[in-house]
């Protein structure tokens, strides 16, 4: 009878314990995946829909339009969404100064859960409320950076498709992410290793925009047809709970990256 070599239990596991599986798992597992991924999808969702009503109830052109684009909705599915928001501008004092408390406060909790997940993933000592200049420094940047996303996408696309509109996406999300982990972690993590987690986290991005726009337009129009208008709110926040997602696991994935990148090579037995 033939007879295989055996390998011991114990270089099974070590081989296992040191992938990039473990350690990525590992890595998940300090950054507290579940509750990091709910907790962001939930306060954005608290932040942004009643910034998207405040703004939708003050501009002539409808803001949701913009949600439903990025989600990558179908007609059919901006049409539910858009039964959301108020169709008219109105300017009642009350409402705009509760929703601009709302938004502002649901804002600034996003990126302190961010700064959280951040620091968790690279290891850091958490700054809490301490780095609440930087939180505003971050949203005045995000707010110009969605509006040169604005300008600029149409005649990017224009110029050349799908492809070079792909290619300027991966280019632009990869320094923004990878600008807003240096500045939410006070410059303590060298550029260098945010390169891979800032473009993992990018490539993360374009996926979940892909898969958002082969998926949640069927998802809206079932759970509208399914619960009423309350049902969109959960299609919402499960979009919002993938975001939190694809930046918990492109910023660990992209870490481990950089880790086994710089680790030096293991010598070759030749004996």
């Amino acid at each position: 009878m033939a007879t295989f070599p055996h390998r011991p239990a114990g270089a099974v596991r070590a081989r296992l314990d040191s992938s990039w599986v473990a350690a990525l798992t590992t890595r998940l597992k300090e950054a507290d995946v579940l509750n990091s991924v709910t907790l962001f999808g939930a306060t954005l969702l608290l932040s942004v829909l009643p910034l998207i009503i405040l703004l939708s109830s003050l501009a002539n052109q409808r803001i949701d339009d913009d949600l439903s684009r990025h989600i990558g909705l179908n007609q059919h599915g901006t049409h539910i969404v858009e039964t959301l928001f108020r169709g008219s501008p109105t300017h009642p004092v009350a409402p705009i100064a509760t929703g601009l408390l709302i938004a502002f406060a649901g804002t600034l909790a996003v990126v302190a859960c961010l700064q959280s997940i951040y620091e968790r993933v690279f290891g850091q000592e958490p700054r809490g409320w301490r780095a609440f200049p930087r939180f505003i420094a971050w949203l005045a940047v995000l707010l110009g950076a969605l509006l040169v996303e604005g300008l600029v996408n149409d005649p990017i696309r224009d110029a050349g498709g799908p492809v070079l509109e792909g290619v300027a996406a991966f280019v632009g999300l990869t320094v923004f992410f990878g600008w807003t982990m240096h500045f939410l972690l006070a410059g303590h993590v060298p550029w260098r290793s945010l390169v891979r987690p800032a473009a993992l986290t990018a490539i993360c991005w374009i996926g979940l925009a892909l898969f958002s726009s082969l998926y949640f337009s069927s998802a809206v129009v079932s759970d509208s047809r399914l619960y009423g208008t309350i049902g969109v709110v959960f299609s919402l926040l499960t979009w919002f709970i993938a975001i939190g997602a694809v930046l918990v696991l492109g910023a660990a994935g992209g870490a481990v990256w950089q880790e086994r990148h710089d680790r030096p090579a293991r010598p070759v037995n030749r004996s």
